[in-house]
């Protein structure tokens, strides 16, 4: 069985030793679709700032979003969009910044149990690891770094894979980002297709690169992500690093718009990324903890345990009307 994690570090580690330059985001350099390094958005960074001086983890009313959304062409399965609507939230649950009449509630998890119906805890060709490195409290799913019995740090994956798909649409979290080496956060859409690994990956995030890499600070903190597009296992279709302040010091809201031949990525209900490629393989929801990658690896400064935890606050889907 194909072992996407091994690809896709073997491709990172490639690319980060200078073998292709077109993906320099996946392992740490940022780049767009050409490959070419983007410059910090000042003025996010300057609102961010402002926002985090002011105590304020995410913007009050970003513009409103007036494109008009696409016919979705995927169904749920596992997990029926009807069953799923059935225990979500109010109507008054509508994508962070967009137009509400454009869209309809397909799946909504606020994280008051782990519901076993909806979500995995291991990704499939992994036996799972039996050491607890993540739980479910206070409204948040937490994944923390944590070594287990045989002493190696081990990743985490928590993902609806045969539970809930669905193509095409809007995508969001509000999550808070862990430090420290090592740690690669991400919240991605993916499908494993006989041979073929369609991904959009909403964040990733590798506090453990440190300053030069333009990714964290001297304390291992975030600064950064990447949304990245992926029409197969090996064919990128864009990237973009988005320097943000602290990701670990508040919630923010990470998001893409996916429509037939775009996908549009959101902070905080600012567009920062587009990509313009057709991607209509139905997907799943992955929230994960790896290590690795631009962020290094695990070691012992690596705060282990729940206070330092990758934390979700919901995950939520829309259908276009």
């Amino acid at each position: 069985m194909f072992n996407v994690s091994i690809i896709r570090r073997s491709l990172r580690a490639m690319f980060c030793a200078g073998v292709a330059t077109v993906m320099l985001a996946s392992c740490g350099g940022g780049g767009g679709t050409s490959g070419s390094a983007q410059n910090p958005d000042a003025t996010l960074q300057s609102e961010l700032q402002a926002q985090t001086n002011a105590g304020v983890a995410v913007a009050n009313t970003p513009a409103a979003d007036a494109t008009a959304g696409a016919p979705v062409a995927g169904a749920a399965a596992g997990a029926s969009v009807a069953d799923t609507a059935a225990s979500v939230a109010p109507e008054s649950m509508t994508p962070y910044g967009q137009t509400a009449a454009n869209y309809t509630l397909s799946f909504s998890e606020e994280f008051d149990s782990f519901n076993t119906s909806r979500w995995n805890d291991k990704i499939w060709y992994e036996t799972g690891n039996a050491t607890k490195n993540y739980t479910v409290e206070n409204g948040a799913l937490k994944i923390w770094p944590q070594r287990d019995a045989s002493g190696k740090f081990f990743n985490r994956t928590i993902d609806t894979d045969g539970k809930y798909y669905q193509t095409y649409g809007y995508f969001e979290i509000e999550a808070k980002l862990p430090i420290g080496k090592g740690t690669w956060p991400a919240f991605w859409l993916f499908n494993h297709i006989d041979n073929r690994r369609p991904e959009i990956d909403v964040m990733e995030a590798y506090a453990g690169g440190g300053p030069s890499s333009g990714w964290s600070d001297a304390n291992m903190h975030p600064t950064a992500y990447a949304p990245t597009v992926w029409k197969d296992q090996s064919v990128l279709a864009g990237t973009k690093t988005i320097q943000t302040t602290d990701l670990s010091a508040g919630f923010h809201k990470y998001a893409v718009k996916w429509e037939p031949n775009k996908q549009t990525f959101y902070f905080d209900g600012k567009e920062v990324y587009s990509v313009d490629v057709s991607m209509g393989d139905k997907m799943y929801l992955m929230l994960d903890l790896w290590y690795g990658s631009a962020s290094g690896q695990a070691d012992d400064s690596t705060p282990q345990g729940k206070s330092n935890s990758y934390e979700v606050n919901y995950v939520r889907a829309w259908k276009f009307n």
